[in-house]
C-alpha cells in the first residue's frame, strides 16, 4: 500500500546515512527545507519549544564530533560520519513536554532530508554535551538559556553510495484487540 502514496513511501523507505561524500556541501534552501519541518512538528500545546542550531563550520563539527564520540567511550571514532551539516535540536525543558516536542521534530527533519535528496541520521549525545560545561557555555557564546537542553544532533549530507537495504519489520510489533 506503501507504494501507492508518496509520503507513505518516503517513511517506509527512508535510511539513517553513515557514509557522506565529503566533497559536497548542501545547498542552504534544502537546509532550510529541512529546518522548516522541523518547525512545523507537533508540539505539546503549540508551545513551539525547540530551537535549531544549524553547524557548517568545520571546526565546530570536528569539537562536537569529538565530544560526542568521548561521551560514548569511543574517542577515535566520528560519530557525525563526515557530515558536513549537524543541526542541533533543543529544547525547552521547562515544557512538560520538552523530549517529545524536540523528538517530533527531528523525525521531521529526517524525513524531509530524505524528502529532499539529502542523507540523514539522528545522533545522540545532544543532551550529555550541552549539559557539560562546555556545551553551556557554547549555548551561552549563542545567547541561547541554558534552559535548553540537547535533544540530538540532525547530520546532512549526501550519501556517499547507496542507501542501506530495510530489514523486514518485527512480526511481533502490531496487537489488533
Amino acid at each position: 500500500m506503501y507504494e501507492e502514496n508518496e509520503v507513505l513511501h518516503a517513511l517506509c523507505t527512508r535510511r539513517s546515512v553513515r557514509k557522506y561524500d565529503t566533497a559536497r556541501q548542501v545547498e542552504p534552501e534544502k537546509i532550510q527545507a529541512v529546518l522548516t519541518a522541523g518547525q512545523y512538528a507537533p508540539t505539546g500545546r503549540n508551545r513551539m519549544s525547540t530551537k535549531f542550531v544549524v553547524i557548517q563550520n568545520p571546526d565546530l563539527l570536528h569539537r562536537l564530533s569529538k565530544q560526542n564520540a568521548e561521551i560514548m567511550g569511543a574517542p577515535e571514532a566520528d560519530p557525525f560520519y563526515g557530515a558536513p551539516v549537524a543541526i542541533l535540536v533543543l529544547a525547552d525543558s521547562t515544557v512538560h513536554t520538552w523530549v517529545e516536542d524536540g523528538s517530533l521534530a527531528m523525525g521531521a527533519m529526517l524525513n524531509a532530508a530524505y524528502a529532499v535528496g539529502l542523507g540523514s541520521c539522528w545522533i545522540h549525545r545532544a543532551r550529555e554535551t550541552f549539559d557539560s560545561e562546555s556545551g553551556k557555555a557554547l549555548l551561552e557564546e549563542w545567547n541561547i538559556p541554558t534552559q535548553y537542553r540537547g535533544i540530538g544532533f540532525c547530520i546532512l549530507g549526501y550519501a556517499d553510495g547507496a542507501l542501506p537495504q530495510p530489514i523486514p519489520r518485527k512480526d511481533d510489533q502490531i496487537f489488533w484487540k
